[in-house]
């Protein structure tokens, strides 16, 4: 199925001819040995990309559901939880956990910045914090968070770490077995959803458990939700012919060969690609006067947030770009009309950069502005091939 737009919000991402096809392959019975095989299949190449020595879980649903299995399963209520924010989705995790009754305290950054070391060992030293989360890219601002910093400052605080890495997974390292200064500053969960950096369409939440979440999870003798329950799931992952409830049978077969994909371009040169693409896009970018929120010590190589150059008119800008056959994402909160986000991670090739860098300086010029398309590609091209 060929695509008819370019696809470069931050999520969905781009579908490739190899997953629509999988998707499309006849539905066999769940429970039958040939739709098992491919489930077990991708069951490993996820343990592998995330280098867990525990459980993962894949399950019809959707990064919010990964983010309620990761909370619920680790933290009971009435606990303490540290919320380390550096955008929009990182302040999700609030009214997420206050629901449960989970005790929620915030440290927030500047949009665009990252949270200071300094402030998270002040809160944690109060004690008493079960769990910190923290997302690894906030969406809403093309942020990375720093953990080289922050996972040895949570875990000498005994607390449980976990990963919000929706739109990160298989675009940036989150290596669940590498120790952070320590043998035991490893992180505690990891999770995230098929349709960003992986390059499936929407509709499963994928959470990894490292031995400590685990064992926290079977210290607790029941949690708030049932679907949520990584007890239920744990006898299907190990066993996906076992039945709990019908898994997504097409999309299994889906992220089984988004998972294909990105094993087989190998993930140390799959995180090298996003990183020269991120900082050639931003680059390319910055010759129409389009600046990042994010500078480029603070941003991610899966998205960045772009602010409009004066009198970029943003609705007008998107509509245009749009009838194009390029769609790009408003900014969010404070940022709405000020800035464009534009995704460029999972199945997003060079070629595909190339041509939206034309559209946009096209759309810039129609709208009064200039644009030299030839140096945006040209700072683009160089920036791409010497990362």
């Amino acid at each position: 199925m060929p695509n008819k737009e370019m696809l470069l919000i931050p999520g969905p991402t781009p579908v490739v001819d190899e997953i629509y096809d999988a998707l499309t392959h006849e539905t066999y019975a769940h429970t039958d040995p040939r739709f098992v095989k491919i489930f077990k299949n991708s069951l490993e190449m996820t343990k592998k990309l995330f280098n867990t020595d525990g459980e993962v879980f894949v399950i019809a649903g959707s990064g919010t559901l990964a983010m309620e299995i990761a909370i619920i399963n680790t933290i009971a209520p009435g606990e303490k939880l540290l919320v380390i924010s550096h955008g929009y989705f990182g302040d999700r995790f609030v009214p997420l956990a206050k629901s449960f009754g989970i005790q929620v305290e915030t440290i927030q950054a500047e949009w665009g910045q990252h949270v200071r070391k300094e402030l998270v060992e002040e809160k944690l030293a109060e004690g008493g914090f079960k769990a910190v989360t923290v997302t690894h890219v906030d969406t809403s601002t093309g942020v990375m968070a720093n953990l080289d910093q922050l996972v040895p400052v949570v875990k000498k605080s005994g607390a449980l770490f976990i990963l919000d890495g929706v739109c990160a997974a298989a675009a940036v390292e989150e290596d669940m077995q590498k120790a952070y200064g320590d043998p035991a500053y490893t992180m505690d969960v990891v999770l995230t959803g098929s349709q960003k950096a992986i390059g499936v369409p929407p509709g499963l939440a994928i959470v990894a458990f490292g031995p400590r979440a685990l064992a926290a999870r079977e210290a607790m003798p029941a949690v708030t939700g049932y679907y949520s329950d990584i007890k239920n799931w744990l006898p299907i992952m190990n066993d996906p012919g076992k039945y709990y409830a019908t898994p997504p049978v097409n999309m299994i077969y889906a992220f089984n060969k988004g998972m294909e994909i990105v094993m087989s371009e190998g993930l140390g040169k799959r995180y090298q690609r996003h990183a020269a693409l991120g900082r050639a896009v931003r680059a390319g970018l910055s010759v129409y006067g389009m600046k990042p929120l994010a500078p480029e010590e603070t941003a991610a190589p899966t998205l960045s947030c772009i602010l409009y150059p004066e009198g970029v008119i943003d609705a007008e800008f998107r509509a245009r770009l749009a009838q194009k056959g390029m769609v790009i994402a408003g900014a969010l909160a404070s940022l709405s009309g000020k800035a464009f986000r534009i995704g460029h991670m999972g199945n997003a090739t060079e070629k595909m950069f190339v041509k939206a860098l034309e559209l946009v300086g096209e759309t810039l010029k129609e709208m009064g502005h200039e644009a030299d398309i030839e140096k945006a590609v040209a700072e683009f091209t160089k920036i791409y091939h010497s990362v």
